[in-house]
């Protein structure tokens, strides 16, 4: 019977309660899913092997030694069948089981080892010799599998299960599935793009692109017509991204580390390279997001830091920045505008921010005005409270088009999806139904769903808007309100207010007294009937 999506999420998570009172469960991520692609990569190693056999009629002795025949060749150090043996040093074994599949496997450089397994404190034989049983279960071979995508999906599933598990800091790897998915349905990736996030985290984002223009028709011969680029700064999660894009069939994606905003690595001939879609859930109002500044701090006669005024150190060789260097405190337009270097000029990005760089004045003023001034915001979505991990703050969605269609020359869609949401008990969703209003709007606003002036003879094409959802707003009525993008501004969600008529309201009044005074009249008489007086 083969391996289902479902046993295999169970199967999963269960491995993560064996590791619980042992070490933290933000950290259970990291091993697991070492674990698993060892796991993985053991089963279709030998499944290589055996087809080998079968196909090309040589020995299996043959089969095993020819990296050719393999998609990642493991080493005899890394047979899982051995590891399993083991009674002692285990943490070590695998320690040196990963080290020799990064050695043969130049792909793999880094992603393998940077977890240690080697603390036997932390990780006692004990415990390592249950988890291999545990992982020994089942066989994680194509052939065992019930279908090509569940290997995938479950490990999507064990991400958003650690991100949950981990609580606030689980914002840092993962975006919710919802919150991805509205995004990727506002920038709309085709086949063929390339597809780039600059702080992709453990991948989501990426992935979900990918999926999109599988639903979309863009597939050939078996995979999906896109490229996938990432920089992550957290190795531990750098890794779980690499791993990611290999479970998803995404061997040739190019998930890089690094500091993105100091130390971009996606570039050719000294310059950066361009993508045709981009996007980002950028960690909100990074604090010290220039990294070079932040070396030699120095201090005052009291101890007191001194901060380094960004305005003064931030020197960028790419030349991002030309709207301004943000505020020490809040790198959020840093990211932004990392993000429109790296827009091809027919592309379109898509970054979830923070509400404040929609109206925060000073330097993210001067550069909010900049790129409205260029015409570069297509659309602002406003979201509800609570949908992410890390902060319970509602956010927002900019969408940046650097070759918007005429009818949104010098205009914005703007709206507000604030009510739009499934309440949780800690954390609030989006539901299909949310995700596809929002997007239809922003279709219905961008004139996607209406026809162009052509179609119409002539005749002027109304502006779109929805009632207190959505609206097109001209850059003359945002310069009017000196560039702050608040959402309320533009969309007024009030009810209106009830108008009393007093003469009626009187009347009313009067009349429910005569009804009590009758009732008082009637009450008195019963009591006097009773003897009372």
């Amino acid at each position: 019977m083969k391996l289902t999506l479902e046993t295999l999420e169970r199967w999963l998570w269960d491995s993560a309660d064996l590791m619980r009172g042992h070490i933290d469960s933000s950290d259970f991520k990291n091993y697991i899913f070492g674990l698993l692609f060892l796991k993985r990569a053991n089963d279709q190693f030998f499944e290589e092997a055996n087809l080998a056999v079968q196909e090309e009629g040589i020995s299996l002795e043959e089969a095993l030694e020819d990296e050719d025949y393999h998609q990642f060749f493991i080493p005899k150090a890394a047979y899982w069948k051995e590891l399993t043996k083991k009674t002692e040093n285990i943490g070590q074994a695998l320690d040196k089981a990963f080290a020799a599949i990064e050695e043969i496997n130049p792909q793999l450089e880094g992603v393998m080892t940077a977890v240690h397994f080697g603390d036997s404190e932390k990780l006692p034989d004990n415990l390592l010799s249950r988890l291999l049983q545990h992982f020994n279960k089942y066989s994680l071979a194509n052939a065992d599998l019930e279908n090509p995508d569940i290997l995938g999906n479950a490990y999507e599933y064990l991400i958003r299960e650690f991100a949950g598990d981990a609580g606030k800091a689980g914002g840092e790897f993962y975006t919710p599935k919802e919150v991805v998915k509205l995004v990727v349905g506002l920038i709309k990736p085709e086949a063929g793009n390339s597809i780039y996030d600059p702080t992709c985290g453990s991948g989501g984002m990426l992935i979900e692109s990918a999926h999109y223009i599988k639903e979309h028709g863009g597939v050939v011969d078996k995979y999906i017509n896109a490229s996938l680029f990432g920089q992550e700064k957290n190795l531990g999660t750098w890794a779980i991204a690499k791993i990611n894009m290999i479970v998803h069939n995404f061997i040739d994606s190019d998930i890089r580390k690094g500091d993105t905003l100091a130390h971009p690595q996606h570039t050719q001939n000294g310059e950066l390279m361009t993508f045709d879609r981009v996007i980002a859930n950028p960690p909100f109002s990074l604090k010290k997001w220039w990294a070079p500044a932040e070396v030699d701090i120095k201090t005052d006669e009291n101890g007191k830091e001194i901060a380094p005024k960004y305005n003064d150190v931030v020197t960028d060789e790419y030349g991002r920045f030309k709207y301004g260097i943000p505020p020490r405190g809040y790198g959020d337009l840093a990211f932004v505008q990392h993000m429109i270097a790296v827009l091809k000029q027919n592309g379109r990005m898509g970054v979830v921010l923070p509400h404040g760089i929609l109206f925060r004045g000073g330097t993210e003023g001067k550069i909010r005005k900049g790129i409205l001034e260029d015409d570069l915001i297509e659309a602002i979505v406003g979201l509800p409270e609570k949908l992410f991990y890390n902060t319970g703050i509602p956010a927002s969605i900019l969408i940046i088009n650097k070759n918007k269609p005429e009818s949104l020359k010098d205009k914005v869609v703007f709206i507000d999806a604030s009510s739009e949401y499934k309440d949780g008990k800690n954390q609030n969703t989006l539901t299909d139904d949310n995700i596809k209003k929002v997007v239809e709007a922003y279709n219905l606003g961008a004139g996607i769903l209406i026809p162009s002036n052509n179609d119409l003879n002539g005749t002027e094409v109304p502006t779109p808007a929805i009632d207190k959802f959505m609206r097109l707003v001209d850059i003359d009525e945002i310069r009017e309100n000196d560039y702050n993008l608040n959402i309320a501004r533009y969309i007024d969600t009030s009810e209106p207010e009830e108008i009393v008529d007093i003469k009626t309201v009187l009347s009313e009044i009067a009349e429910l007294e005569a009804k009590e005074k009758a009732i008082d009249n009637e009450l008195d008489g019963y009591l006097r009937e009773l003897g009372y007086e």
